[in-house]
């Protein structure tokens, strides 16, 4: 419904239009770094590891002008949603871009040695977290609540597919010494991919409750082995000087 104000109506379609734009340039990093994983790119690589700053700076953008909304407009009902989705998703977006820089890191180091077959499978679970992220801004966009809802859903397919490359990855380590430090860069990319889709879901609970006014019911469907699985945990720089992944605050 619009704003009696048209001016707030226009700050609220900025607002919305600088969220989608930093989603954009978000997925964007993340399917270059999957790029130069799969094709071995290293000026791709390097490129994806410096980040970009254009993400963060739209989400101080985002940050200040909810802020200003928030402080001035007094907004409620559906606007208020709005501008305190769009202050929460941001930060999920700036993370997303975070681990993005984290798997082109990694990706770096994996083109100067030998590829293991599983890095297919780290393609595979990069495709179902990417169609995630894709299937998460066109339920914000097009404001649908069914859509959302199945991005929340489709976090279980992303844990097991992890579980499976985890036990995997270690197979290789435990079977070849040779094969412990590209299988430990694969893993910790793995993690980063599954941490990315936890973000990609808890968009779409924001977006369920822009869109609704309620939060989605139950708990979120998570793998058996998430949790086991998470024991090799990229969030630190847990394998003796390279590149740790981003720490996931919780």
């Amino acid at each position: 419904m619009p704003h009696i104000v048209k001016s707030f109506d226009d700050e609220l379609n900025r607002l919305r239009e600088t969220l989608l734009s930093m989603g954009e340039l978000a997925v964007a990093q993340f399917r270059g770094a999957m790029t130069a994983l799969i094709e071995r790119d290293v000026a791709l690589a390097r490129e994806g590891s410096a980040g970009d700053i254009n993400v963060d700076g739209m989400e101080h953008a985002i940050n200040e002008q909810g802020i200003r909304m928030l402080a001035l407009r007094a907004p409620f009902a559906d606007e208020l949603r709005t501008v305190v989705a769009a202050l929460k998703v941001s930060q999920d977006l700036e993370r997303i871009a975070d681990y993005a820089a984290n798997i082109a890191k990694r990706s770096l180091l994996l083109s100067q040695g030998m590829q293991l077959p599983s890095v297919r499978a780290v393609q595979r679970l990069g495709t179902l977290v990417e169609r995630q992220l894709a299937e998460v801004a066109a339920s914000y966009r097009e404001r649908d609540a069914d859509r959302a809802l199945a991005v929340w859903h489709s976090d279980l397919p992303v844990d097991e597919a992890y579980s499976g490359l985890f036990r995997e990855l270690l197979t290789y380590m435990l079977e070849d010494p040779h094969a412990i430090g590209p299988a430990s860069h694969l893993l910790f990319i793995a993690k980063n991919i599954e941490r990315i889709g936890d973000h990609a879901t808890n968009i779409s609970e924001m977006v369920y409750f822009v869109i609704t006014g309620g939060y989605i019911e139950g708990t979120r469907p998570k793998g058996v082995d998430a949790d086991q699985a998470a024991s090799a945990d990229a969030d630190g720089d847990g394998d003796g000087g390279h590149p740790g992944a981003c720490e996931e605050n919780q």
